[in-house]
């Protein structure tokens, strides 16, 4: 007899008979998405040498699933595992296959796709997707940049651009109300005392740093400097621009391979899923979870709140700069059915790859 299990269950407590069975019912259905009978486990377990009766078989089935490790849907006769067994399986006994050189080449094409780094990130997502039949998901966290220089530029009376420059090329623009009045020796002199603050600083930084003198009377500003200096702080932060209050962007591709006929047999499952990923606020918000870990990062079903519902798993591995900061999160969401011995170190091997292309 197997012994009743608790929730830490660890696969040395299962006879080694049990272990192989068990291992031969997930594999079947992760491979056909069908529950596997004892009739099916006796030819694949022969193939293996493990040579059992299918009455035998029957008995450990019996067992694993009194144990809560397999279900027995009420159609079928044959068994198929909980998320509990799924877990265990994946923590415990599934050995995982390297990408082949085909994959890796997929997603090193996506990779390569030039233009922004948002184009690379997109079809490196859609190179994800195809290859795992899942939804490819990456998430970029926006983290401040360093800005190198900051022009007021005088667009009309009472107005002003403010263009950002960062140290990385990039550009924003922000419009501000000035003050009628307003000299354009004011812009200037605004300009050149902000941008002497930006040098190797972030934003936030610098505008703490000029708050502070100006706060303090140490600026050398003149008056109408110093209201500019003050109107931008208020535009900037109104506009969210701060250390932690940029948005993620979150690019998934491949949507579409969710729908299987599993999917479409149950339609409340499928608009729960559509609803899932249409939130892509929360969708970025598990996936910081993952953003979190040394390793890539496996939910199963409930595990995971956002997709507990509409049954779905995810797979999910930071990537990092070359200064070993976490700088995104890549991964994929499909059914619980999925390959996870193929998928996880296809999702591993994409960070990895990404982390050497943001460098």
């Amino acid at each position: 007899m197997i012994a009743a299990l608790p929730p830490s269950l660890s696969f040395p407590e299962l006879t080694s008979r049990a272990r192989e069975i068990f291992r031969l019912v997930v594999e079947g259905y992760l491979d056909n998405g069908q529950p596997v009978g004892s009739k099916t486990l006796a030819q694949l377990g022969a193939a293996a040498g493990v040579n059992l009766s299918p009455a035998s078989i029957r008995s450990v089935l019996a067992e694993l699933e009194g144990v809560g490790l397999l279900s027995h849907p009420h159609t079928s006769a044959g068994r198929m595992p909980t998320e509990v067994g799924l877990r265990l399986f994946v923590d415990g006994i599934m050995q995982v296959a390297q990408p082949t050189q085909q994959e890796r080449a997929a997603i090193e094409r996506g990779l390569s796709e030039p233009g922004p780094i948002e184009a690379a990130l997109a079809a490196t997502s859609a190179a994800l997707s195809d290859l795992s039949a899942c939804a490819g998901v990456v998430m970029v966290p926006q983290r401040e940049p360093q800005l190198a220089q900051v022009s007021l530029v005088p667009l009309s009376p009472g107005r002003a651009l403010a263009v950002l420059v960062g140290e990385d090329g990039g550009i924003e623009n922000r419009i501000m109300d000035l003050p009628m009045g307003v000299p354009p020796s004011a812009l200037i002199e605004a300009s050149n005392y902000i941008t002497a603050r930006l040098a190797g600083r972030t934003l936030a930084q610098a505008l703490g740093q000029m708050q502070a003198e100006i706060a303090s009377g140490r600026s050398a500003l003149d008056a109408a400097a110093a209201d500019l200096v003050a109107r931008g702080l208020a535009t900037w932060s109104e506009d969210g621009f701060s250390e932690n209050g940029r948005r993620p962007v979150l690019i998934v591709r491949g949507a579409a391979n969710l729908l299987d006929e599993a999917a479409l047999n149950d339609l409340e499952r499928v608009r729960s899923l559509l609803d899932d990923l249409e939130n892509k606020q929360s969708v970025a918000d598990l996936l910081d979870v993952a953003r979190q870990a040394d390793a890539t990062r496996i939910f199963i079903g409930s595990e995971n709140r956002l997709f507990a519902l509409s049954g779905s798993s995810v797979i999910a591995s930071p990537y990092r700069d070359r200064d070993g900061r976490v700088v995104g999160v890549v991964g994929v969401i499909g059914p619980t059915r999925l390959n996870y011995a193929r998928v996880v170190p296809m999702v591993d091997f994409t960070a990895q790859s990404l982390g050497k292309l943001i460098g």
